[in-house]
């Protein structure tokens, strides 16, 4: 990291040097919870803690409104898709944006935005408008807002916090969102029967607030040197991707597409549940498949004082893609749901320390005039993987039935990882 890029990062001082007794007993495995103590990033961090759990409403409220009007599942796939395009798009381009202009400002705006589609949500169920067209462009709409929000706000990460604690803070992030998608559908399954859904939009919206409070007390975030002048067109998405290519930030989005689009097996739970895992119940066998990954992301999280301040950056995601590779073969091989479960769980804290690591490499070898734009590209490839994966593995579900399917894509996770170790060498030297 460029220690000029900003006064409140090279003010820190390293935890390992600053006179601080080493963490002992349990505390050695716990969170590590070092970014914290920047109140700009714990202002960030925080505001997540409410949003996610909010947003994760409103993601449970959409679907659960279309089928209500249409009473078809094919209706729900398309709001899906009619979401995934504005996503791509706005997030390609809000990265290029995220890399000339303020990203203080940016959040600002781009957060209010979200907010504001959320309360439209709320009115158009609270006035019984019953369109799935509505549904459909408000969705866009939002995610629309979301491609803008999401590249900037990875990007001022390492604005906030020292190169060393990127981890840490990649760590954090990652569990408060994780939890997120564990809590968050089930207290709208729990809330719908008792206050219904438009008042789940309205809480989103509500919840929103904190986060725009929260972007509004961060320091001024403009672009560094002399980038200010530049203008977010085709021509700096362009160079964005040319940047990818020539670059080690490479590696990181190889390893992201490698581990989710052929190891993310989710296509295949409802007909698990339905034939491999009917005799503990169709219901309980979905919900657990479902929750186990996130599950034990959360739970790499919690311990995620264990790795996050060790340095061989490169070996850690080489280790940790070929974990999750091996506990979704696992899992897939299992007849025993709780056995699975426990797979799906390992492969949740696998993807954890995955992510920190990829991340942390992601906005440590790019330089901040392209973070933005690398946070773009991260998003499109965040949000586009698992997708192609529940196609693919549809069909192999399909052709050669789920468990096989399963295990397949787990194996060749490990496969085609330990092939990218052997061909790329400044994977396995990277560190910080």
């Amino acid at each position: 990291m460029n220690t000029n890029e900003s006064s409140s990062t090279s003010s820190v001082t390293d935890p390992q040097t600053d006179g601080r007794p080493p963490r002992r007993g349990w505390r050695r495995w716990a969170m590590d919870t070092r970014p914290l103590r920047h109140p700009a990033y714990r202002r960030l961090w925080s505001s997540t803690i409410v949003t996610t759990v909010g947003s994760q409403l409103t993601a449970v409220a959409v679907p659960k409104q279309i089928y209500d009007i249409t009473h078809s599942s094919a209706w729900v796939g398309y709001a899906s898709l009619a979401g995934l395009l504005p996503l791509v798009v706005f997030a390609l381009w809000g990265g290029a944006v995220a890399d000339t202009v303020d990203r203080r400002k940016l959040l600002l705006v781009t957060n209010i935005g979200i907010a504001v589609t959320s309360l439209l949500f709320w009115a158009q169920a609270v006035t019984r408008l019953h369109s799935v067209v509505v549904l459909m462009v408000l969705l866009g709409v939002q995610q629309a807002f979301f491609g803008l929000n999401s590249p900037a706000r990875s990007a001022s990460i390492a604005r906030l916090v020292p190169a060393e604690e990127l981890p840490a803070a990649n760590a954090l992030g990652s569990t408060v969102n994780q939890a997120g998608l564990v809590a968050g559908p089930l207290l709208a399954g729990a809330l719908i029967p008792i206050i219904g859904l438009p008042e789940l939009y309205l809480i989103d919206a509500v919840a929103l607030c904190a986060t725009v409070w929260a972007v509004f007390q961060l320091p001024a975030l403009p672009p560094l040197g002399m980038h200010s002048t530049r203008r977010a067109g085709i021509r700096e998405i362009a160079a964005g991707f040319r940047y990818v290519a020539g670059h080690k930030v490479l590696l990181s989005f190889l390893v992201d597409i490698i581990a989710m689009v052929a190891g993310m097996p989710r296509a295949l739970f409802p007909q698990l549940a339905n034939q491999t895992y009917a005799t503990y119940g169709e219901g309980l066998a979905l919900g657990v498949l479902f929750a186990a990954i996130p599950l034990g992301t959360v739970i790499g999280g919690l311990l995620s004082g264990t790795f996050s301040r060790l340095r061989r950056h490169g070996w850690l995601v080489i280790g940790s893609v070929v974990g999750w590779g091996a506990a979704i073969a696992g899992a897939g091989m299992s007849r025993n749901l709780w056995v699975a479960v426990a797979f799906l769980a390992a492969a949740g804290v696998a993807d954890m320390v995955s992510m920190v690591f990829r991340e942390a490499i992601l906005l440590s070898a790019a330089t901040d005039e392209m973070r933005g734009r690398m946070q773009g590209v991260f998003t499109v490839v965040v949000a586009g993987g698992p997708r192609l994966a529940d196609v693919l593995h549809g069909i192999a579900g399909s052709a050669f039935g789920p468990q096989a399917a399963f295990a397949g894509g787990g194996a060749l996770v490990v496969v085609v990882m330990l092939a990218l170790a052997m061909a790329a060498p400044a994977l396995r030297r990277y560190r910080i």
